[in-house]
């Protein structure tokens, strides 16, 4: 374990560290960061190391649009991790639906948040199994079709 540098990364440290018990709630981590800071002694509104953008409006992208999909991933534009779908990732570490996190980054509809291998893999198996395709016809045991 590093030791960290500084006083908002300690108090970082102990809020996520808290934050991660299935039992806790937003207000006790909003709590707790009020806490730690006024025992820190931490300015509120200092700057921090990890800049919070809001959700509203154009944020930065962690890495060039370019390289954000590849055959095998689809990289997150919030934090440069590479996944094969940003739905689940998107809701539960930035706490944004596919829709903020379109208008954030001025994303068209078009651009994929899952990754074309994937989206490929899965689009084969539906209809190697038959999803998508019904017969309206029904045959009987005596073999009579009926209609």
């Amino acid at each position: 374990m590093t030791k960290p540098d500084s006083k908002t990364e300690l108090l970082s440290t102990i809020v996520a560290s808290y934050a991660a018990r299935p039992d806790v709630d937003s207000d006790d981590i909003v709590a707790l960061v009020a806490k730690l800071s006024r025992e820190l002694k931490i300015e509120e509104g200092a700057p921090t190391d990890a800049p919070i953008a809001p959700v509203s409006g154009t944020m930065t992208p962690a890495i060039p649009l370019s390289r954000a999909v590849t055959e095998d991933k689809v990289f997150c534009l919030c934090c440069g991790k590479g996944f094969k779908m940003l739905k689940r990732h998107l809701g539960a570490e930035h706490g944004m639906t596919e829709a903020e996190y379109r208008a954030a980054f001025g994303l068209p509809e078009e651009m994929p948040l899952v990754a074309p291998s994937y989206s490929r893999r899965k689009a084969n198996y539906a209809r190697k199994v038959g999803f998508g395709r019904y017969s309206r016809e029904t045959v009987r045991r005596d073999g009579e079709i009926v209609r």
